[in-house]
């Protein structure tokens, strides 16, 4: 069990549903927790009567409500659906959707344990499960997709700065001079070595970029300004959707307006994944 809370009156809850709940008020609860972690607003206080009333459907005397931070409870509930889950005994096979380990987790996102981690600090809700009989830390399907939903640009940097071998960078670079020799433009180049290679279209803009920045000499695209830096692209989104015009877009950055439009629909279709 954690002993690392921030709050008394959610350790306290967790001490009372841990000892008296039976097993499948915990499994509901669980639910009720994680629900409410998606909810909360860091800026905010809440009212224990609240909190206590979403996690268990009881709503508790008005003499026990005490405020507790946004910020705190985002801390805690997490903490609290681990410990409750670990003391309900779930088995992964029992919750009717498929459970992901911290490994299968990195190798599915590209990402070292050490980003899981901190994914798992930034909001993403784990339980404790029993595999083959030995109690570890695991993901609901459902949880990941939720914080994915919620953190598509911070998903998209861990992928983008996790450990690629000298070998796949080498094998990317080599396949993306062998497609723009062919003609191929840089977004283009982009997808399909995306496609071909398991990683997200972002990830390999960015290695590419990357490369043609360090080695001028050897640059796949010759035209340095053909490549938006993630930056860029991000500003140019934004700029867009805040209601800029294409055509002024277009002439600042010295692009052509076909050109903008692709970075747009990029973007949007990257949000909407």
């Amino acid at each position: 069990m954690h002993t690392e809370y921030q709050t008394t009156v959610i350790r306290e809850l967790r001490d009372q549903q841990v000892r008296f709940a039976p097993r499948h008020k915990k499994m509901d609860q669980l639910n009720r927790a994680e629900r409410l972690i998606a909810e909360i607003d860091d800026s905010r206080e809440y009212t224990y009567e609240y909190l206590c009333y979403r996690i268990t459907d009881y709503r508790p005397p008005a003499s026990w409500n005490s405020a507790v931070s946004g910020a705190d409870l985002q801390h805690d509930l997490r903490l609290f659906v681990e410990d409750v889950s670990e003391s309900a005994n779930l088995k992964a096979e029992e919750v009717g959707e498929p459970v992901h380990t911290v490994h299968e987790l990195s190798k599915m996102f590209n990402v070292s344990i050490k980003t899981i981690q901190r994914w798992r600090d930034q909001g993403l809700v784990s339980r404790r499960f029993l595999f083959n009989g030995r109690r570890r830390v695991g993901f609901l399907r459902s949880s990941v997709e939720r914080f994915v939903a919620r953190n598509q640009r911070r998903v998209e940097r861990g992928e983008r700065f996790s450990q690629m071998s000298d070998e796949e960078r080498e094998k990317m670079i080599e396949r993306a001079r062998r497609l723009a020799a062919a003609g191929g433009c840089p977004s283009e180049v982009a997808r399909k070595l995306a496609r071909q290679l398991g990683r997200s279209v972002e990830t390999v803009r960015y290695t590419l970029w990357q490369f043609d920045n360090e080695h001028p000499e050897m640059a796949l695209f010759p035209e340095r300004k053909t490549w938006l830096t993630p930056e860029e692209r991000e500003r140019l989104y934004q700029r867009f959707t805040a209601g800029e015009s294409v055509e002024k877009l277009a002439r600042e950055l010295n692009r052509t307006r076909s050109s903008v439009y692709r970075v747009v629909n990029e973007m949007r279709a990257a949000r909407i994944a």
